[in-house]
């Protein structure tokens, strides 16, 4: 019988060693800085109902009507891996009431993991991606646009990435789209017959979608098309003069950019994105973006709530970070290495091993039956700080020596008072390569 040859998922990738470093850093930083804005974590289920995500995304999203990894369960209900997470996070937020009031107003979360899309995989884009993003409820403060849009630039900068730009638009409150979207229409109309057929079929549903064409052909056609800013409402561009007058004070670059929209159907007020502007990458490279929503909430069958947001592509900002040689990424290396002289040793050097864990210190053995010559080679290769070496001499008198490998300087410790001598034997031995 021939053996099974197994591969990976097309569009999928496994990660491991230095790789997944990255990914570590990565989540780790979005924790700590999210979490000092008063952003708490949240955790929602990698499928959930198809109806959910079509009703969320809009008819007219590519994500609804092409990319979307669906499947009807054993119970014959349609279902669907999510291809983003804020429609997850609103569900949560309505079936979970977390809009009470003994929940904080706003109320803000923040959310990681993959997310699923059946499109052509190709170079920065996989069929299994992942995704960290943010979400606020329950304020129209422009204030809080300002934070959010802060907040992404901080965590994009504290990785290292260089020479962040945030795009800025408004699409005006819903009365202003409105209005704006029917102008559309009217302007558009006229060329139907010429758009690509995609925009063909969003210029009766969504219009708006139209303008973000990557068709040539409708590029030029929408160059001469009526400006959002034409239709904005008084309190529409108040809102949107405060936001920019925050992001002066924080002292967050920007650009205002009247022909960005946002590719989904809830967004309106501010919308932003967040790129670098790399002069070594081929033109800006988009990070992440994100703006203000409404009816979101009260489509999921909770109270009307505002919320803003963004997300952002894990692999995409991997690659960014690497292009701008940013990772640098190093194993930390072991604190211990035990090497052990015969089976007679093993379980002493087991049992440090297991008590300088204890004690908060990362330590590792040999499991493989390798000689003194080859452990001390695996000691190196780990980057190993200190070796300590157990046979059976170091048995009988439960007395150990603990070696630098930096200097070479060796201290002994005793086995019955690791906890009392550890850290004083470390200090004597890096005061002595201080020396």
């Amino acid at each position: 019988m021939a053996k099974a040859n197994y591969q990976k998922p097309k569009g999928t990738a496994d990660l491991f060693g230095k790789d997944v470093l990255a990914w570590q850093r990565i989540e780790q930083q979005a924790r700590l800085i999210f979490s000092r804005y008063g952003y708490g974590e949240i955790r929602t289920p990698m499928f959930e109902s198809f109806e959910l995500f079509s009703r969320s995304a809009g008819d007219t999203s590519d994500v609804v009507t092409k990319e979307m990894y669906d499947f009807f369960d054993k119970g014959d209900r349609h279902m669907a891996l999510r291809p983003e997470g804020t429609a997850g996070v609103v569900r949560a937020f309505v079936e979970n009431k977390l809009f009470g009031p003994e929940h904080e107003k706003p109320y803000k979360t923040f959310y990681m993991g993959p997310m699923f899309r059946y499109e052509r995989p190709q170079a920065g884009r996989f069929r299994q991606f992942h995704q960290i993003g943010v979400e606020a409820f329950g304020s129209t403060e422009p204030s809080l646009d300002a934070e959010v849009i802060t907040m992404v630039v901080k965590f994009l900068a504290s990785l290292g990435l260089k020479d962040l730009k945030v795009a800025l638009n408004t699409l005006g409150d819903q009365a202003s789209r409105a209005n704006y979207r029917q102008a559309l229409i009217d302007y558009l109309k006229p060329h139907e017959a010429e758009l690509s057929k995609d925009s063909q079929v969003r210029l009766e549903k969504n219009p708006l979608r139209v303008l973000d064409s990557k068709d040539k052909n409708d590029q030029v056609i929408v160059a001469d098309a009526p400006k959002i800013f034409d239709y904005l409402s008084e309190e529409s561009k108040e809102h949107f003069a405060a936001v920019k007058s925050y992001l002066d004070d924080l002292g967050i670059q920007y650009e205002v950019d009247q022909t960005m929209v946002r590719g989904l159907d809830y967004y309106n007020n501010t919308i932003f994105e967040v790129m670098t502007t790399d002069p070594d990458l081929k033109g800006a490279a988009t990070i992440a973006g994100g703006g203000r929503y409404s009816g979101l909430v009260e489509e999921f069958g909770g109270p009307e709530t505002p919320g803003i947001g963004f997300g952002l592509g894990v692999e995409r900002l991997i690659a960014l970070l690497e292009a701008q040689d940013q990772l640098n990424l190093e194993d930390a290396g072991l604190d211990f290495y035990l090497a052990h002289i015969g089976d007679e040793s093993r379980a002493t050097t087991l049992e440090l091993a297991t008590n300088l864990r204890d004690l908060g210190f990362s330590a590792d053995l040999d499991f493989a039956g390798r000689s003194m010559k080859a452990q001390f080679k695996a000691a190196n290769r780990r980057k190993a700080r200190f070796v300590i070496t157990i046979g059976d001499q170091e048995v009988a008198t439960g007395q150990v020596k603990v070696k630098d490998m930096i200097t070479g300087h060796q201290a002994d410790m005793d086995l019955n008072k690791v906890g009392e001598q550890i850290e004083k034997v470390i200090a004597e031995l890096v005061a002595e390569e201080a020396e």
